[in-house]
């Protein structure tokens, strides 16, 4: 068993703190202080927001599907990823003890982890498949792939397995021990092992990144066919996915540049000052607000909910 998997050391720096001045006390207060009013901004504002544009793009979709009994291939991955977003809502309400953690068994932590990488890995994926799918609208293919794209049903039921695979990898790198022992827990356990971040972070953004730029290479740098619209009628036809793609890239290479720190410090032993802690928790809040804030963007800007 290798001394990094070894987390009983771990815990989060504001508990086990040890003040030595006035300042280290103001710091302390001043950085609970930041955490519980972005939680009640949060709650009092994203959450409303983003669940009740989900809410309306799910009754706007099955209405439509009742109406003319078809969905296209694109509205079938919105609404998948819409779907997905949902449910990182409301596991986000773990965040509501902030600047407190969530009290629960290491089980319940990685049921919870399991269910909120699942949607993560999810919603990631299922916006590349988007953007392939744009990316052949704009080039008419003639390969394989744009047979596969055309079976839409197929390629969610794919994604589905991949992200179940994905999540059930992180849950088992959470770590195997304690699982009867209570924990502060967070969607991301304190606790998880070095490689769950890793993992995470590989497959969670660095590749899903990499593919991201690589359709937004090919679709501003290759030259069109004459019968295709200019760039940017193109763009102005289906903003919301270029905007959420926009918009996940940014918050999660926040949450992602943390989740990195993160694992340094538990590869050095070290678990990090309250600074670090307000920041990471800063990192969460974002990712979740992007998840509210690519359902309001579907709910605007995207054609059939319009």
């Amino acid at each position: 068993r290798m001394a990094s998997h070894n987390m009983t050391w771990i815990s989060y720096p504001s508990k086990n703190l040890a003040f030595n001045s006035p300042e280290d006390i103001e710091a302390f207060i001043a950085s609970q202080n930041i955490i519980s009013r972005l939680m009640h901004c949060y709650i009092a504002f994203f959450v409303p927001t983003g669940l009740i544009a989900g809410i309306c793009i799910l009754i706007i979709f099955i209405k439509n599907y009742l109406q003319h009994r078809l969905i296209e291939n694109l509205d079938l991955l919105i609404l998948h990823f819409t779907i997905s977003n949902i449910i990182i809502i409301f596991l986000s309400f773990t965040v509501i003890t902030r600047p407190d953690y969530l009290k629960a068994t290491h089980l319940a932590c990685n049921v919870l982890s399991f269910f909120f990488n699942f949607s993560y890995f999810n919603s990631q994926y299922v916006l590349i498949l988007t953007l392939l799918i744009l990316l052949l609208k704009r080039f008419p293919p003639r390969t394989a792939l744009s047979k596969a794209t055309q079976r839409p049903m197929l390629c969610v039921a794919f994604l589905l397995m991949y992200a179940f695979c994905l999540s059930l990898t992180a849950a088992v790198l959470v770590g195997t021990d304690n699982y009867h022992l209570e924990t502060d827990c967070q969607l991301d356990p304190l606790f998880a092992w070095p490689e769950y971040e890793i993992i995470k972070f590989t497959f969670g953004f660095g590749i899903p990144s990499f593919l991201q730029i690589l359709c937004s290479a090919i679709l501003f740098a290759k030259e069109a066919p004459v019968e295709a619209p200019a760039l940017q009628q193109h763009i102005r036809t289906y903003p919301a996915a270029y905007i959420i793609s926009l918009t996940i890239f940014i918050c999660r290479l926040f949450y992602n540049i943390m989740i990195l720190f993160r694992t340094t410090f538990k590869l050095q032993k070290s678990i990090g000052t309250p600074k670090n802690e307000l920041v990471m928790n800063i990192a969460e809040i974002v990712l979740f607000c992007e998840s509210c804030a690519s359902l309001v963007f579907i709910l605007c800007l995207h054609k059939p909910c319009k």
